[in-house]
């Protein structure tokens, strides 16, 4: 057995089924698609679900990938071990009803003792108890000596998972010790003690189960095999441990460099070293593939990965944010297999690191927190900390709770654990509602996929609005039928169509379907899972029959507002790049007739100088009249002509290029323009945040664009007419109107002081002398702003003197209290009278010893109040 690389070992193993006429597919990404069961793609065979359960065509019936897998069930072992990790890559062989175990066990036997060249007397086979078809295989088509070949239960060699497919597995495993094993005791044996390693899975999906526990046998089998690319890398290098084969150990080393530590030496610096090596390839990947860290979901998994390798950092002494360089080795390591890492390289990195940056910010904000938290607790003499707010630090403030713990200890106190676990737990099914329950293969089970697999639509809709096609199914309230008649509400499948259907952002058509008998108008127009165009529609008038010929006519002008729309949308992603930078790429889209709106990461809000260059932009790329043209091509070579992917698709052999001039190229299955100056005018009416790092324009062309400046004009022409001025004049007739504005607050300002003046003087005539204080109350039509000036008005005039002013205008009473300085010297305290004076009034307050201010809730109250005032002070002067 020689040495080979881990990157090696996976050409190999794709190279060689590719030989075996496999289609040699790229991982898919981690965000499943259609698929509500799973938060990430934690398994080779996941992404494949729709194959195995017939909903969709596979395009090829042989496949083999090397699956990308994220998992966090163990994720509290990461690190600990030297064999858990979040994320791992999976190879696999599949068949969907092709091949089964007469090839699936030669060719693993081959690829293992002859491209690996691992030797026969390392290897031992496992099958299911009962499957002497296995055994009977191994035995006749390989070499292996059938002693080696042990039979096991249920429990270790047969795959199920509630009711559906299933089947018994054979297994491949490695002997790293010395000496035969004979018995299955001594294998079982030699498993647990990790002697034996299980590294290549190969399942027989060859039954059914149903409801009442019986296997029925499958028609057409299928081949699931799984074997885990860093395990088998264990095996051909010669280590024990996943983190120190040759990818692993090249980010550890640099994980090593940044800390400047030393592997080996200490068990609980070698944990950190080992976590954060393992989940800075999880965090590269996830990023990679579009998710954006956030406090839910698949968000929520990457934010926690992230801020926990962050904080072993900090452990390992590391002060500043050092993940976003790591992510250089990661990308160096598996560009050639993910080539989206270098493509995406500079987005993952400032992902990254502005998460760190985040994280920096919440960590000192958590200690503040915890502080508190223990403050309190030695306050009340308690040492156990209640699991509700270790919660809170950890999911509100992202604060670890390993963290929290440690930092308890130190200071002898405990976690309510119990209490932990429960909002924990709470937490865990909120989030598995939110993911909604399913059937095993995270479908939902309905009409169209029970439909015959080889039923399809050709969409000639690219080129016309117009085509004809026969009735292939009728669905009416939810169930096929033969036939159906005016005012049925009714769902078709056709053989040929011009209706585009519902996808990558693009709304479906309307329109109508017709024949000499019968006219159906379509509301919208749809795919399923499974690939089937659906139009919706109601029948106006006559009847339709399964295998009627029809005509399809999508309404043109709306699809026309949709193309303008669409191709806008590409143009002004190019443009974002262009104007913001290459971080920029698709989150999201929308394109309706009215209007498009484009979701795309950054990390800011934009100026309005960059808002109106990226507009100027766009509409001087469809003033050129660019030439916008659709490329057939597969998916390698549309990359290499540089066309964009967006993040979470998925692509077949052969895609549609769009491209417009040297502008803009993506790939993309929507409709377009033929030419850029059909869009007309581009005009944005809106740029904001919708989620961290996401931030979204809305925007309209064409007819949408028209109507708009038309209603601006509109608006622009009453508003000069309000203003007795022509539009062109308007910025002018408000400046003017403003200087004339100022002048009248000016003319209003003085009314108020006279007016205050007077109020003042008829407010002093009623003075009262207390121990040689002079007190004043009043009740006075003003808000607070008067109130305060009049009361320094009376305060100056009055000279020693204590004031009390209540205001009730707009039926809301306000008390305010004025003292002088030598009226506190005396022993006078406004905040002290104000308070006992608006508890009369039902309110309450407070304030300085020289001015203070209060409410009141009781209207009828108020004179009584301010009559109290002089009792009040009276008690309180020296």
């Amino acid at each position: 057995m020689k040495f080979l690389g881990a990157n090696e070992i996976r050409e190999k193993y794709l190279s060689f089924f590719e030989n075996k006429g496999h289609l040699r597919a790229p991982s898919f990404s981690l965000v499943p698609q259609n698929d509500k069961s799973l938060l990430l793609i934690n398994a080779g065979m996941a992404p494949l679900k729709p194959y195995f359960t017939g909903q969709e065509e596979p395009p090829r019936n042989r496949m083999a990938t090397c699956q990308k897998c994220v998992r966090t069930g163990d994720i509290e072992r990461v690190g600990k071990t030297s064999r858990h990790a979040t994320f791992f890559e999976m190879l696999g062989n599949f068949s969907f009803g092709d091949y089964f175990k007469e090839d699936a066990i030669p060719w693993a036997w081959e690829f293992v003792t002859k491209d690996l060249e691992i030797s026969k007397d390392r290897l031992y086979v496992t099958i299911y108890l009962d499957d002497d078809e296995a055994f009977d295989i191994w035995s006749r088509t390989t070499d292996i000596d059938p002693k080696r070949i042990f039979r096991l239960g249920k429990e270790d060699n047969f795959w199920e998972h509630g009711l559906g497919p299933c089947g018994p597995c054979s297994e491949i495993h490695y002997d790293r010790g010395e000496g035969v094993i004979s018995t299955v005791e001594e294998f079982l044996n030699a498993s647990d003690e990790d002697r034996v390693v299980e590294f290549w899975n190969l399942v027989f999906t060859q039954f059914d189960k149903d409801e009442s526990g019986n296997y029925n046998k499958l028609k057409k089998p299928n081949i699931d095999t799984g074997m885990g690319l860093e395990r088998i890398a264990t095996i051909i290098q010669g280590v024990r441990s996943i983190f120190e084969i040759d990818t692993m150990k090249n980010i550890l080393n640099a994980v090593c460099t940044l800390a400047n530590s030393k592997y080996g030496i200490d068990d609980k610096t070698d944990m950190s070293l080992r976590l954060i090596t393992d989940h800075i390839r999880s965090v590269t990947f996830l990023v990679s593939d579009g998710i954006l860290p956030s406090n839910e979901g698949r968000g929520y998994v990457l934010r926690r990965l992230l801020r926990r390798a962050a904080r072993h950092g900090k452990l390992l002494g590391i002060k500043d944010a050092f993940l976003w360089e790591l992510c250089d080795v990661v990308i160096d390591n598996s560009r050639d297999a993910y080539p989206e890492l270098e493509e995406k390289k500079d987005y993952i990195k400032k992902i990254i690191k502005l998460e760190e940056e985040r994280f920096d910010e919440t960590i000192d904000q958590g200690i503040v927190i915890l502080n508190q938290y223990i403050e309190e607790l030695n306050n009340e003499k308690k040492d156990i900390l209640i699991g509700e707010k270790v919660f809170k630090l950890y999911d509100t403030y992202g604060f670890p709770f390993e963290l929290t713990q440690e930092i308890l200890e130190e200071q002898g106190l405990g976690i309510d654990m119990e209490g932990f676990n429960s909002e924990m737990k709470e937490q865990r099914e909120r989030a598995r509602a939110a993911r909604e329950e399913t059937n095993l293969l995270g479908r939902d089970i309905d009409v169209y996929s029970t439909l015959p697999h080889d039923m399809s639509t050709e969409f000639l809709g690219y080129n016309n609005i117009e085509s004809e096609g026969s009735i292939l199914a009728i669905i009416k309230n939810g169930e096929t039928v033969d036939a159906a008649s005016a005012d049925d509400e009714v769902s078709l499948i056709l053989d040929n169509t011009s209706f585009y259907a519902e996808m990558g952002g693009q709304v479906g058509d309307k329109g109508i379907i017709k024949n000499d008998e019968a006219v159906i108008e379509i509301e919208d127009c749809k795919k399923t899972p499974n690939g089937k165009i659906i139009h919706i529609g109601k029948i106006t008038n006559g009847k339709i029959k399964v295998g009627d010929g029809v005509k399809t006519q999508v309404d043109r002008e709306r699809r026309m507002d949709i193309a303008r729309n669409h191709t806008a949308t590409h143009i002004l992603h190019s443009a974002l790049k262009q104007v913001l930078g290459s971080h920029v790429e698709q989150a999201g889209s929308l394109v309706t007739p009215d209007r498009l709106r484009f979701d795309f990461t950054h990390f800011e809000g934009i100026s309005h100088e960059d808002l109106k260059e990226i507009e100027r932009l766009v509409n001087i790329k469809i003033m050129e009249s660019l030439i916008v043209e659709t490329i057939e091509a597969s998916i390698d070579e549309a990359r290499k002509m540089g066309a964009t992917a967006l993040f979470g698709e998925k692509y077949g052999s052969v895609v549609r290029v769009v491209k417009a001039g040297d502008f803009s190229m993506e790939l993309c299955g929507g409709t377009h323009v033929v030419n850029t100056a059909t869009i007309g005018l581009f005009k944005i009416l809106s740029e904001g945040g919708v989620a961290a790092g996401v931030r979204r324009i809305e925007a309209i062309t064409g007819n949408g664009a028209v109507k708009y400046v038309e209603k601006l004009e509109d608006s622009q022409k009453n508003i000069a007419a309000i203003l007795k001025t022509t539009p062109k004049d308007i910025e002018r007739r408000i400046e003017i109107l403003l200087v004339e504005l100022k002048e009248k607050e000016k003319e209003i300002e003085g009314f108020k002081s006279n007016m205050a003046s007077g109020a003042a003087e008829d407010i002093i005539n009623n003075t009262r002398d207390i121990k040689g204080v002079k007190v004043v109350t009043a009740v006075v039509d003003t808000d607070v702003d008067g109130l305060r000036e009049l009361g320094d008005k009376l305060r100056d005039k009055l000279g020693k003197s204590v004031v009390v002013l209540a205001s009730t205008k707009d039926d809301k009473i306000t008390f305010i209290s004025m003292l002088s300085k030598d009226a506190i010297t005396s022993g006078g305290h406004a905040g002290n009278i104000i308070r006992e004076v608006a508890k009369i009034a039902g309110g309450g307050g407070g304030g300085r010893p020289d001015m203070a201010q209060a409410g009141g809730k009781d209207m009828g109250k108020v004179s009584e109040a301010l009559e109290a005032v002089y009792r009040v002070v009276e008690g309180m002067l020296k």
